[in-house]
């Protein structure tokens, strides 16, 4: 058996070893004796190999997808600050600055910071508190930057993604990680929810609400929203930016379609206080009495105790919308939000009393 101490001070060389070469940068192959290069000199190393490895490593590092998107993307992404907060935003089109509602608030106007500290003074031409996005009109001095793109296909799980903002103030830094869910719904400052949002596991902190998550190719996939601590944070769909944003810029203001319905995901115990064998679509646990539904949809009837808590009962079950499946109540938010817009009829496939029927409701705008 070898002898421990001998063992113990030939590992701590070899680790002596290992740690000076990571200091010097260097690779674990075997050292040179000195011997004649091709070029007839004594070095260990000739200056062409020392030119081939630093542009190697500059060609590694330029070439990081991570690195490119940054260059591609950064000069677009700027600090956007108010009298009573700040944020982030970017520029979506040449002389607009998209961000989030909650960062402007109710300010007029916003300064806004672009890379290399440069500032302008913006004016904010609408906003979106349902959907928590808000548009701030540049003047002509402002600095000329490239408008980036907001994505035209929908995120997908698993899909890499950059995070470019100003969190606590540090001008343009990012954050890499993948799209970890979609079709979410997350709140919004007028106390209702979002729908189509993007989950990311990206860092996002404070600072970071209103920049652009982007994808590889620089395409903006959503505008952050919020974020903060376990991993997740959450973005406003590039789908639902698009229909927003140049309502804001033409109109100030945006109308959502509204259907006046409280709705409620079936579990199997709640199905069957509904009188279902198994789950499927989503039950009508409430009607706006003064909205679009009002008349044509039934809500709850009665209220029981289920999964340990009140839930009203008995109403209608939403199977359908304009023949789309509906399965979970994010799936009726988000067909309403990206598909429809006040004043257009769909068509709703009910389960009442056990019996299917299919009625029409002409949309409204959601209230204030």
């Amino acid at each position: 058996m070898a002898d421990p101490t001998t063992t113990r001070r030939r590992l701590l060389e070899l680790g002596g070893t290992a740690i000076l070469a990571a200091f010097a940068g260097c690779n674990t192959a075997a050292p040179r004796t000195g011997t004649e290069t091709p070029a007839g000199t004594t070095s260990s190393e000739t200056p062409e190999a020392e030119t081939a490895t630093e542009t190697a490593t500059a060609t590694e590092t330029a070439t990081s997808p991570y690195t490119r998107v940054y260059r591609q993307v950064s000069d677009s992404v700027v600090l956007v600050r108010t009298d009573t907060g700040q944020g982030s935003g970017f520029v979506a089109r040449p002389s607009y600055v998209v961000t989030n509602a909650h960062v402007v608030d109710d300010a007029a106007t916003a300064e806004i910071r672009f890379s290399g500290g440069r500032w302008s003074r913006g004016e904010i031409v609408g906003t979106d508190p349902h959907s928590d996005l808000a548009v701030i009109a540049l003047p002509e001095s402002a600095p000329d930057v490239e408008a980036l793109s907001f994505a035209a296909e929908p995120a997908v799980v698993g899909q890499e993604v950059v995070a470019i903002g100003n969190p606590f103030d540090l001008d343009g830094s990012v954050t890499a990680g993948i799209v970890s869910g979609t079709d979410r719904w997350i709140p919004a400052p007028t106390g209702s929810r979002i729908p189509d949002a993007i989950q990311t596991d990206a860092a996002v902190n404070p600072g970071n609400s209103g920049g652009p998550l982007v994808s590889l190719d620089g395409r903006v996939v959503a505008v952050i929203s919020s974020g903060g601590g376990e991993n997740i944070a959450f973005g406003i769909s590039a789908a639902l930016a698009r229909r927003v944003v140049p309502a804001l810029i033409a109109d100030g203001r945006f109308e959502h379609p509204y259907i006046g319905v409280t709705l409620l995901g079936l579990t199997p115990d709640l199905a069957r206080a509904n009188g279902m064998a198994t789950p499927r679509g989503v039950l009508v646990t409430a009607v706006d009495e003064d909205g679009p539904a009002a008349g044509v949809v039934r809500g709850g009837t009665e209220i029981r105790v289920v999964d340990g808590r009140r839930v009203r009962v008995g109403g209608d079950v939403l199977l359908a919308i304009d023949g789309e499946r509906i399965q979970t109540t994010e799936d009726l938010g988000s067909y309403l939000a990206l598909q429809t817009r006040p004043g257009d009829t769909v068509e709703l496939t009910l389960l009442r009393d056990g019996t299917e029927l299919t009625v029409e409701v002409e949309l409204g705008a959601r209230p204030a």
